[in-house]
């Protein structure tokens, strides 16, 4: 089992720091942005590695002698989206991603499934949390079937370039738990098409990752180590469906996920956080994530996201590695353990 760093929290620093960094916490693996939501900062040669040897093998010479190696690719955006200048880039990124993954002896590129507008002609997305009428069950069939063509050329193409498709479990997607994996599997056929298990979003709606992974088993391609914490008082009052939001205005910094669309700040007393490993499920808890995973594969990627916004960049990590390599190590998954 490999475990590393996803690599977005580093975006801060060049490669070669970005490296040092996770080395030195331990870890072995970066799984590295290709585009989507955000930018391929670490891969500012990647139109060049597409078509160029040399450009390719400078690349990975950046790696040698690190003792860290790329741990797979990652595109999370909405390949979905209504909008061209959102969906049709994300989705366009996915295909990119998947090439260069081959270029660079990957076989892993982590997404998201995506989510299209309700109808045709939307310009927004419209995520159904709870179907119970009629008309929401039409909007779901309007959105399987523009996502079943998609994902279906899609894990053809992973196939030909020898590279499976590792959906992340994300809300306001439309595959964000089991029953959606196993649903886009039936509709398009797919061989190359799996799930990162990503425990956090599995957390805050109330499933049990473990539970998860034995459930989808060879399903899962891919997983990140991310941590929930459901702060129980405010949950009582506002549930995990918290959506108190605030809009950031344009002279505040904000992250734009594609053409005219922003995160949002989170709400200040949230039914539930994003928290570094260990601060919402003891090292206990991911020692059984990770003997779960390697049951489905024991040469499993397993690379921390940081999101913990109460810990900086690197001190985020460093919680997060520990409890990690002390979870890997209680229960034997590492290599030469």
């Amino acid at each position: 089992m490999k475990l590393g760093v996803y690599n977005a929290i580093l975006h801060d620093r060049p490669l070669p720091e970005a490296l040092k960094v996770i080395a030195g916490l331990g870890l072995s693996g970066i799984e590295i942005n290709t585009g989507g939501f955000l930018p391929a900062v670490h891969v500012p040669t990647f139109e060049d590695i597409l078509v160029s040897d040399a450009a390719r093998d400078d690349y990975l010479g950046l790696f040698e002698g690190t003792g860290v190696s790329i741990a797979g690719l990652n595109c999370n955006g909405n390949p979905l989206h209504p909008k061209p200048e959102i969906g049709g880039k994300h989705a366009e990124d996915v295909r990119r991603s998947i090439r260069l993954a081959e270029r660079l002896g990957q076989n892993r590129v982590v997404t998201m499934s995506g989510l299209p507008g309700g109808e045709p002609g939307a310009s927004v997305t419209n995520w159904i949390v709870n179907a119970w009428n009629s008309a929401a069950l039409d909007v779901l069939d309007y959105q399987w079937d523009i996502a079943a063509k998609f994902w279906r050329e899609t894990d053809r193409l992973a196939a030909d370039h020898g590279v499976k498709i590792a959906l992340e479990l994300h809300p306001q997607n439309l595959v964000f738990n089991t029953a959606d994996v196993y649903k886009l599997v039936e509709l398009t056929g797919a061989t190359h098409v799996g799930v990162e298990l990503d425990a956090s979003h599995l957390f805050w709606q109330q499933m049990d990752p473990v539970a998860v992974v034995r459930e989808l088993g060879p399903l899962v391609f891919h997983a990140a180590a991310k941590d929930v914490r459901v702060n129980t008082e405010n949950a009582r009052l506002y549930g995990v469906l918290d959506n108190r939001f605030r809009r950031l205005s344009p002279d505040e910094p904000r992250t734009n996920l594609g053409g005219d669309e922003w995160a949002n700040e989170w709400p200040k007393d949230s039914a539930w956080d994003f928290v570094a490993l260990g601060r919402g499920h003891d090292t206990a808890y991911w020692a059984e994530f990770l003997r779960a995973l390697y049951e489905v594969d024991p040469d499993m990627m397993v690379n921390i996201e940081h999101e913990d916004t109460s810990l900086g960049r690197i001190e985020g990590l460093e919680v997060a590695a520990k409890v990690l390599l002390d979870a890997a190590k209680s229960v034997g998954v590492l290599a030469g353990a």
